[in-house]
């Protein structure tokens, strides 16, 4: 996948982590960037064409993938996060992040893999997290929306190989960016840096990014039993 000359469409473009990506795609060389946001008059990047789409809404998805036949590129980086608890926890909130998370990325790929096709296969870029391999119980609902994400991720990569379609994961730490601005005592990487590994990534043909030494460290830790995530339960 070559960055430049390429037609991209960026969910959650207008601030955070999707607005570097459009901001890195644009310096990349990219002939067109949509950016795509519930309120297109918030997209500020200069010279990305804002696209109003919200991925819960199916008819929004589907003129949002009308509008933009020529893409070549997806990064399905829209996302939301609730401090959910696991136990008490309202459902209603747990169903609005598998929506979001799960549901509304798919629903976005299915309506924009026709394209991808007719345009040469392209690529699919889905934004993690770090929380797709670990659980945290006052965050449950967003991290099982994402341990489901990845798994649609490794069943996407699959089924578009014959139309070759690249589908990337890309697993991240925090980030220093308003969905985590509350959140103290931890290490936040600069979105625009991981936009740009994750984006390179993309360029060399890597199925999965992983982006930061947090989300590294976590992905090592899985071959080495529940007890090397979860500390807590080391038997001594």
């Amino acid at each position: 996948m070559t960055l430049n000359g390429s037609v991209a469409f960026v969910t959650g473009g207008n601030r955070g982590l999707g607005a570097e990506f459009v901001r890195a795609l644009l310096e990349a060389g990219a002939s067109k960037v949509y950016a795509a946001a519930r309120d297109p008059r918030t997209v500020t990047a200069e010279g990305a064409v804002p696209v109003q789409l919200d991925i819960t809404d199916h008819a929004s998805v589907r003129a949002a993938a009308e509008r933009a036949q020529d893409v070549t590129l997806l990064i399905n980086n829209a996302g939301i996060l609730t401090p959910t608890s696991v136990l008490e926890g309202d459902l209603d909130t747990y169903r609005l992040e598998y929506d979001t998370h799960v549901l509304g990325t798919l629903d976005v790929t299915r309506a924009f893999v026709p394209a991808l096709a007719r345009n040469g296969g392209g690529a699919i870029l889905n934004v993690l997290s770090v929380l797709s391999w670990a659980s945290v119980p006052h965050q449950a609902a967003y991290c099982a929306a994402k341990a489901a994400e990845w798994s649609v991720t490794n069943s996407l990569r699959v089924e578009l190989a014959d139309q070759k379609t690249q589908v990337t994961a890309l697993h991240v730490g925090y980030m220093d960016t308003d969905m985590i601005a509350g959140l103290d005592g931890v290490e936040k990487a600069d979105p625009a840096d991981i936009a740009r590994i994750a984006l390179e990534g993309v360029e060399k043909g890597r199925l999965e990014v992983v982006a930061d030494a947090l989300t590294r460290q976590i992905k090592a830790g899985l071959s080495l039993g529940v007890e090397a995530l979860y500390p807590q339960f080391t038997q001594v």
